[in-house]
């Protein structure tokens, strides 16, 4: 791993949709966000977290394209994380799991192509944290794909992205169930990552977006409530409990932790040189895609990147899109990325 540590025993949860074609050339790696997966497309019965982008006859048509989605290292679905058993203890590795970074992430996918015996990508694609793999895949193994698609992302993670994950990562640290991260087998800090769920709910959509859905209602309830009531609850309110009680059905607190300090660690500079320096590595082509209202990854960051990518004369283009969802609208407005990754995957930048 980056930080010098070993892993004996590493599993990596992925799944594919669509065909290797002959020539294996076809093939098209998807990188998820902080709570993604492995699920990127519903063929399996349950929707996929991308089901608008990926899939027969879709955008990203699973009838041309062979699509990876492998869960990250670190995460809790499927693929080694803090909850995995260490098997020279057997117990969970907890806080005793290394450090993982955006690189490190890069590295196991590599080992997973490797392992399926993929030599080439037509293209890396993902959004946010995904988008970040995004960019070390085209500076580790620059000539292992011909197009890099990254989403709402940055070149680095920003100090502002940075106190949203601290306000997040104490909110889960300070719940006396985290335990100093040795809760297993028990549920673990609940409402601590319930809470820094709903800090990333804020920083992931927009005012007029609150503002439009919610506005300043009260909850329906079964008693009515008065809005001088101590006890009352704003709807804006309610969503946002619904959606951290929702994520802690699914998520592992101690892998959310460790997700959000490798993107705080995010840099493609750190211990490599300059910007220019950095990105002159890339020989993929590069659409570049962001959101005006991204309030975590500032639309301002991905243009700079594009500015030096073309002065390094690199083959780039970059579509942006204004959208009430925000950040969350690589997600969302599939309808609006979807024809431009289409046609770069048809006929390039």
């Amino acid at each position: 791993m980056e930080n010098g540590a070993v892993l004996p025993e590493v599993k990596i949860a992925y799944e594919t949709y669509g065909q290797l074609n002959e020539k294996k050339d076809n093939a098209v790696l998807v990188c998820h966000a902080l709570t993604g997966n492995a699920h990127v497309s519903g063929t399996a019965g349950h929707p996929g977290w991308w089901d608008g982008l990926v899939g027969p006859e879709k955008w990203l048509d699973t009838d041309q394209y062979f699509v990876i989605c492998s869960n990250v290292l670190g995460g809790c679905s499927g693929s080694t994380g803090p909850a995995s058993l260490n098997p020279k203890t057997g117990r969970p590795y907890a806080t005793s799991f290394p450090t993982v970074t955006i690189r490190d992430m890069v590295r196991a996918q590599k080992a997973l192509l490797d392992q399926l015996g993929i030599p080439r990508l037509r293209c890396v694609i993902g959004g946010s944290m995904g988008g970040m793999q995004v960019l070390e895949w085209g500076i580790l193994y620059p000539d292992f794909m011909d197009c890099l698609i990254p989403i709402a992302t940055a070149a680095r993670f920003s100090p502002m992205a940075i106190a949203y994950n601290h306000v997040a990562r104490e909110a889960i640290m300070s719940d006396p169930a985290w335990q100093g991260g040795e809760y297993y087998p028990g549920p673990g800090p609940v409402k601590g990552l319930s809470i820094a769920r709903a800090v990333g709910m804020i920083s992931y959509r927009t005012a007029e977006l609150f503002e439009e859905r919610f506005g300043r209602r009260l909850q329906q309830s079964e008693e009515p409530q008065r809005e001088l009531d101590f006890h009352s609850t704003y709807a804006v309110e309610s969503y946002l409990r619904y959606q951290g009680e929702k994520l802690v059905r699914r998520f592992d607190a101690n892998s959310y932790l460790y997700l959000l300090k490798a993107m705080d660690t995010h840099d493609i500079c750190r211990d490599r040189g300059s910007l220019a320096e950095v990105l002159n590595v890339i020989q993929a082509e590069v659409l570049l895609i962001g959101v005006e209202e991204d309030l975590l990854y500032e639309i301002s960051h991905l243009r700079n990147l594009y500015q030096m990518l073309k002065s390094l004369y690199k083959r780039t283009k970059m579509l942006t899109f204004s959208s009430p969802f925000g950040h969350d609208a690589f997600l969302v407005e599939t309808d609006l990325i979807g024809p431009v990754v289409k046609q770069v995957l048809m006929q390039g930048v």
